[in-house]
């Protein structure tokens, strides 16, 4: 399957940003995107209902550097370096089970979509694409 199979233009910029997808499209959409060049970073949300729990996994999962704050400022900063992730085609991240977080802070799932909207539209500044793709259980 290639990434046209999608619909999703992963080489236009433009295209770029945030996703909803369901669990059973990850599998596909993650070599689709090793295809087109991107650096795929999993992430596995299961059971995270609160942002203690969410910044505690994303900075384990994606390696964040020694020194991680812990807040939202902090994720949003990491989220734009990147650098030691080594992604010279891009960035795709995969947040699967984001369902507890979702229905029990509704806060800080909103904030978590906009910090990666905003690392999206950051990264497409640079000439870089950043897709986020979160999938639910239900």
């Amino acid at each position: 399957m290639t990434h046209d199979a999608f619909g999703l233009g992963l080489h236009d910029l433009n295209n770029a940003g945030v996703y909803a997808i369901g669990e059973g499209d990850e599998a596909a959409l993650a070599a689709a995107m090793r295809d087109a060049g991107l650096q795929v970073r999993r992430v596995d949300l299961e059971g995270v209902a609160d942002k203690r729990t969410l910044l505690a996994r994303l900075a384990a999962q994606l390696d964040f550097p020694t020194g991680f704050g812990g807040n939202w400022d902090a994720l949003s900063d990491n989220l734009r370096d990147l650098s030691w992730l080594r992604a010279d085609g891009g960035h795709a991240l995969f947040l699967d089970r984001i369902d507890a977080l979702r229905a029990q802070d509704t806060g800080s799932f909103d904030t978590l979509l906009d910090i990666l909207d905003e690392a999206s539209q950051y990264w497409a500044a640079q000439d870089v694409p950043m897709w986020a793709f979160l999938s639910s259980e239900s």
